[in-house]
């Protein structure tokens, strides 16, 4: 029996440290360094790009420029490109920017409620850039037609003098080709991230015309966020309703022809990060067809056409589409939706689970116009979730309780049948049925907690309205990890050490609350069980450290408070107390005899 523990114990100490040692590898990849470079940084100070092992840049959970050359690029050209004449402002309360009236292209966009990093100063998100920038991204609407007939990607636009584009006055850009052929571009924009493109054509001439609207939009993949098993970023949309996440830049660069066509007709489609997004929003009028497409060089495109049509002289055709360019808010995508935007609100892919994550956010999110402070609303929740589950963890100890009744009959039959293991189990579990005993109430409360723990984790991944929010002292952004590691003297020193080391105060604490846990739990009745609960504890510390700060002190207030819960229900089941005392002393004693 002992060389049998002596193997167990080895066993879990290697599985322990595989665990361990892998989880390196496996979180850079699954929940990766949330940090970014400040836009307006140099070749010289912007920080190391992360690399893979085949020197290619990573990129990072929330996406963004990693290449220090191409930072200083991108902050030169759009100085020198936003500063050329005639572009036309937009102001609104979600995005500010500008329109190149060279091909009417929307590709100046930045959002006014999001900084580009946890500095306050960094200045705002930049959403669109123009093309040739390394961090391209940008919306077109035209249409397809004859050569010189329709207006193409360098046609110069008419619009009036000092015309800017705000909630309260739209755009309108005009275009007459030589038959006399009028075509206009009317930008809407709303307080969000709504921009509404009405096409108009009228045919002032003698002939016939055939136009067929079109949009696109077009963006770099430099630029993409990481696309792991349980965040989307890429090409996606809503198709008859049904949203499709399936679609990664991959595919589209490996189908024939580098061309992905949508099957059914697109209610919204594009582009998405983890936080942003652009997407087109189709004529409800009219049934419209799109795909993606590579390029090349690392660009894609996300093409909408409309049906064709002829204007017979005189006839005019309008159609409308809408632009979604910016933050994916919760509320603000609801309130989309609740417009008639099918499924809006799953832009945010929060998977499975979305019946139990929205409703946990739109509970902290309550919490935090509360208190003003999420870290304060996370304890806060945490604290409801406890108190929910009070009842349960009473029964728990009801459990222990009758658990610890049968102890010296369990000891008895495990002595019995100590050389006939299959035996052993089935009188124990006869003994269960007979006291009324169930061994696995007591884990309860940890499955209970499963859900939430997950919800949590999630929110803060996918969360626009987490990212950068502060806590207290060095937590400056619940939604990325401990920034201050012991290894680096907590700042001091100029390196990051690799995940698995990157323990913070936040990860000491977790290590501490949950050994404290554990030390007031019953002692397990077999001693490789005690001593690999005995590492649990630590090696958790190693697992959670590179998880969000957030996460950390939800975990760490729940163990402080299942700590003061096992101590108020100790105090009021005293005989519990002065049993697991003795046991522990019976096991130590023990424990000194094999020694």
């Amino acid at each position: 029996m002992e060389n049998q523990n002596q193997r167990n114990l080895i066993l879990a100490v290697v599985l322990s440290a595989l665990l361990l040692f892998g989880w390196d590898a496996g979180i850079r990849y699954f929940y990766p360094d949330s940090s970014k470079p400040k836009p307006a940084a140099t070749a010289d100070t912007a920080p190391a790009p992360q690399a893979s092992a085949s020197g290619a840049i990573k990129p990072t959970r929330e996406g963004g420029l990693m290449n220090p050359a191409d930072i200083a690029e991108e902050a030169r050209d759009i100085k020198v490109l936003l500063a050329a004449p005639n572009r036309i402002p937009i102001a609104a309360p979600g995005l500010t920017g500008s329109i190149n009236p060279v091909g009417g292209v929307i590709d100046d966009l930045v959002t006014v409620r999001h900084t580009a990093t946890v500095d306050k100063d960094s200045g705002p998100q930049r959403i669109f850039s123009p093309a040739g920038t390394p961090a391209q991204h940008f919306a077109q609407f035209g249409w397809v037609g004859e050569a010189g007939q329709v207006p193409g990607q360098q046609t110069l636009w008419s619009a009036t003098a000092g015309t800017k584009l705000t909630p309260e006055t739209p755009v309108t850009l005009t275009w007459t080709n030589p038959a006399g052929t009028t075509f206009t571009l009317t930008y809407k924009i709303d307080a969000d991230y709504m921009i509404t493109v009405d096409q108009g054509v009228s045919n002032a001439g003698t002939a016939p015309v055939s136009i067929q609207p079109v949009a696109q939009i077009n963006r770099t993949k430099k630029t993409a966020a990481l696309d792991s098993f349980n965040v989307h970023a890429g090409p996606f949309g809503a198709f008859d309703e049904v949203v499709n996440y399936g679609i990664d830049y991959d595919d589209v660069t490996e189908a024939p022809k580098a061309q992905v066509e949508n099957e059914g007709s697109a209610n919204w489609f594009g582009f998405t990060d983890v936080y942003w997004m652009s997407a087109l929003i189709p004529d409800t009028k009219a049934k419209a067809s799109s795909d993606f497409r590579a390029i090349g060089n690392d660009i894609f495109l996300a093409n909408m056409f409309y049906p064709a049509s002829t204007l017979a002289p005189g006839q005019a055709l309008t159609r409308t589409t809408k632009l979604f360019a910016g933050a994916k808010e919760m509320k603000v995508l609801d309130r989309y939706e609740a417009e008639g935007i099918a499924n809006f609100g799953l832009a945010i892919d929060w998977g499975w689970f979305r019946w139990f994550e929205r409703p946990l956010f739109m509970l902290l999110e309550a919490l935090f116009r509360t208190v003003g402070n999420f870290g304060v609303a996370i304890i806060l929740l945490t604290v409801i979730v406890r108190g929910i589950m009070f009842p349960i963890a009473q029964k728990q100890f009801a459990s222990m309780a009758a658990m610890r009744a049968i102890q010296p009959k369990m000891k008895a039959i495990q002595e019995r049948y100590k050389d006939d293991r299959p035996k052993q189990q089935e009188e124990i579990m006869a003994l269960y049925k007979k006291e009324g005993v169930n061994p696995l109430a007591g884990c309860l409360p940890i499955f209970l907690q499963i859900p939430v723990f997950f919800a949590l984790y999630k929110v803060l991944i996918l969360a626009v309205e987490m990212r950068h929010q502060p806590f207290a002292l060095w937590i400056k952004d619940l939604s990325a990890p401990d920034p201050l590691h012991i290894l680096n003297l907590f700042g001091l020193l100029d390196f990051t050490p690799p995940a698995f080391l990157g323990i913070g105060v936040l990860a000491i604490l977790l290590g501490i609350t949950m050994w404290l846990q554990f030390k007031l739990n019953p002692a397990p009745m077999d001693p490789v069980q005690e001593q690999v609960f005995s590492i649990m504890p630590w090696l958790m510390m190693f697992i959670m450290a590179p998880f969000a700060a957030g996460l950390l002190i939800y975990w760490i207030t729940s163990n402080i408070l299942t700590i003061a819960q096992q101590k108020y229900l100790y105090s009021k089941h005293p005989q519990l107390k002065e049993q697991a005392a003795k046991e522990a002393a019976d096991a130590k004693r023990a424990r000194e005899r094999k020694s």
